[in-house]
């Protein structure tokens, strides 16, 4: 896309969209469902809206994972392995989604939102105390972690409410501590798939790097307040992000009005 035809007013539009997005990510997940619609909205083709998603997106999961890590939220030894499984998973998922037709995700998102939605408004796991792991560390970070990591190299949007659900359905920890560490994996993810849309060429760079100081603000305000949030208030906000996503996404598409 000709940088000269990103006018002053949508570089405003879009560092609002990434600034609401990196906040919003960091407590709850679906930055990407913020992000990519604005992108898209402004007139850039899908695949590089892709990949100026993850140039931004990888700024604001990179200040979150720091915050998370100097917290001690997350501890690095516990957490480098499944980073790499999920970089690796992520890699893959990029070079693949070059090779399909982008329409699929009109109907990939809807479906992702509505069963981060289902899962937080019905199950009786999510709670702040931890409960029982459903199955081990081992195949946890052998199988879910690179999947989920696909998911984000290949479409992206909800993988931080992914890695969450995740972590409290099937390790049993409680909501806090599965955010914080959806932050690390959140990040080798973006970087995984930014590295390759790189190398593809598919990224706006001017809308990015604007993105990018907007995702940065957004992210450390929402890490701040990460540390403080009670579960109950994260678990209401999970469920009313993604329903609004839902609805915003619908409207946007014109499945809706």
């Amino acid at each position: 896309m000709d940088l000269v035809n990103v006018s002053p007013e949508i570089l405003v539009f879009l560092f609002m969209a990434a600034f609401l997005a990196g906040f919003l990510d960091t407590l709850a997940g679906g930055g990407g469902l913020i992000v990519l619609p604005a992108l898209i909205i402004s007139g850039i083709p899908p695949l590089l809206a892709l990949g100026t998603n993850k140039l931004q997106g990888t700024m604001g999961t990179a200040t979150a994972s720091v915050m998370m890590l100097r917290s001690r939220k997350v501890r690095w030894d516990e957490i480098r392995y499944p980073m790499f499984l999920a970089f690796l998973g992520s890699a893959a998922g990029t070079i693949a989604v070059q090779f399909i037709n982008t329409e699929l995700l009109v109907f990939v998102i809807p479906l992702v939102l509505v069963c981060i939605a289902a899962y937080f408004i019905l199950s009786p796991l999510i709670q702040s105390q931890q409960s029982g792991a459903r199955i081990s560390s081992q195949n946890y970070r052998r199988f879910i972690v690179p999947v989920i990591g696909w998911y984000d190299g290949m479409f992206g949007p909800g993988t931080g409410s992914f890695f969450a659900v995740a972590g409290v359905s099937l390790r049993g920890m409680n909501l806090i501590d599965a955010t914080a560490n959806a932050k690390t994996l959140n990040f080798a993810t973006n970087f995984a798939s930014l590295l390759i849309f790189l190398i593809a060429g598919k990224v706006v760079w001017l809308a990015g790097l604007i993105m990018m100081v907007g995702q940065f603000a957004g992210a450390w305000g929402g890490s701040k307040c990460l540390l403080s949030i009670h579960p109950n208030y994260l678990r209401i906000l999970v469920v009313t992000m993604c329903l609004a996503m839902l609805g915003k996404y619908a409207l946007t598409i014109g499945w809706i009005g």
